[in-house]
């Protein structure tokens, strides 16, 4: 768990006057530090901006993962720019924030899924991801492997079974040495994440992420990144699967930029770039009302081009839903990413 402060309680006083006991009032209790529900990735990209705004943030967050790390294959699992750097470790320890570094991974279509499904294989990438954690004073590890997610009907649920017992072999490993053990996974809802056994990545894991973005994506037709309607959906199916108190919903603070009518990939913004730009276009200010996201539309020469991004009023109308299911810890993506004013409504809850 996260390192917390431990608030200290001035004992009453008594003062001894003219042979006679005066009370004197009890000093008040120190108020505890507002509970830590906010963790964060952090950006390689943009390490320096990232790791300041995590410092000026410190009370909230409970956990930063550096995105750091990427699996080559089953031995092989590779550093970024910037991954380990020690002063960061050592500054987050020092604010009483986890570090719990990020593996992602790229491989081609199907290798994950054949290294899952091979016990020789698990067994080695549980070896390998464990020489990464005693790299360096971490509390722990956090994998975001996606590739597996669109697996095959013929495959997926062999790939299931052995991403599902490739998550237990490494979390006992992980507890084995104290360390933490998350799992990030796409949302499960009627039409997606099927590959993910939520039960048992929920009983073995510390925590489970479920990446609640990009309902709308780079490589699809324009709309928002989520929505109070399917953040429904996926929190009534992850709560009935997963301890709540394990859950952590992922929340936007980026958008993307689509040029209409064109099936060419969407640029990537974050809020402070769709901000900039929407003031630039003199495009006017407008929340979608069924999303709850803002977006606008601008012209780019003879293309006319729309922006769907999220800031803080939009996740202020989202985090009714968590509420709703009592889901209190959120993750952010990404550190740097984000409205500034996204923090005061965290706050809030």
């Amino acid at each position: 768990m996260a390192r917390r402060r431990i608030p200290l309680i001035a004992p009453a006083a008594l003062l001894l006057l003219a042979g006679a006991l005066a009370p004197v009032t009890a000093h008040a209790a120190e108020a505890p530090p507002p509970p830590r529900t906010v963790s964060a990735w952090l950006p390689y990209w943009d390490q320096e901006n990232a790791y300041r705004d995590a410092l000026a943030h410190a009370g909230q967050i409970r956990t930063i993962s550096p995105f750091w790390y990427e699996a080559k294959s089953a031995t092989r699992v590779d550093g970024h720019p910037g991954a380990g750097e020690r002063r960061i470790v050592n500054g987050l320890h020092d604010k009483g924030i986890q570090v719990v570094p990020t593996v992602m991974e790229r491989m081609k279509p199907g290798a994950l899924g054949a290294l899952m499904t091979s016990p020789a294989r698990r067994a080695e990438h549980v070896d390998a991801l464990l020489a990464v954690v005693r790299s360096r004073a971490y509390d722990g590890i956090d994998l975001d492997y996606e590739t597996i997610a669109p697996s095959p009907d013929a495959t997926y649920r062999a790939v299931r079974a052995g991403y599902a017992d490739f998550v237990t072999d490494l979390c006992a490993r992980l507890h084995a040495l104290d360390k933490q053990c998350f799992a990030t996974v796409t949302p499960q809802t009627r039409a997606s994440g099927r590959v993910w056994d939520y039960e048992r990545l929920g009983a073995a894991a510390d925590r489970v992420r479920v990446m609640a973005y990009n309902l709308h994506y780079a490589e699809g037709a324009p709309g928002p990144l989520s929505t109070p309607r399917w953040y429904d959906e996926i929190l009534t199916t992850a709560t009935a699967r997963i301890p709540r108190e394990k859950l952590e919903t992922g929340l936007p603070g980026y958008g993307w930029d689509w040029a209409v009518g064109d099936k060419s990939r969407a640029r990537h913004v974050t809020w402070k770039d769709a901000e900039a730009l929407r003031r630039k276009e003199k495009a006017p200010y407008a929340l979608d009302p069924d999303s709850s996201t803002p977006h606008f539309t601008y012209r780019d020469g003879a293309t006319r081009r729309t922006v769907w991004y999220q800031d803080a009023r939009g996740t202020a109308a989202h985090l009714t839903v968590l509420r709703a299911h009592d889901v209190p810890y959120t993750v952010l993506w990404a550190l740097g990413f984000e409205d500034p004013d996204v923090w005061r409504v965290l706050a809030e809850g």
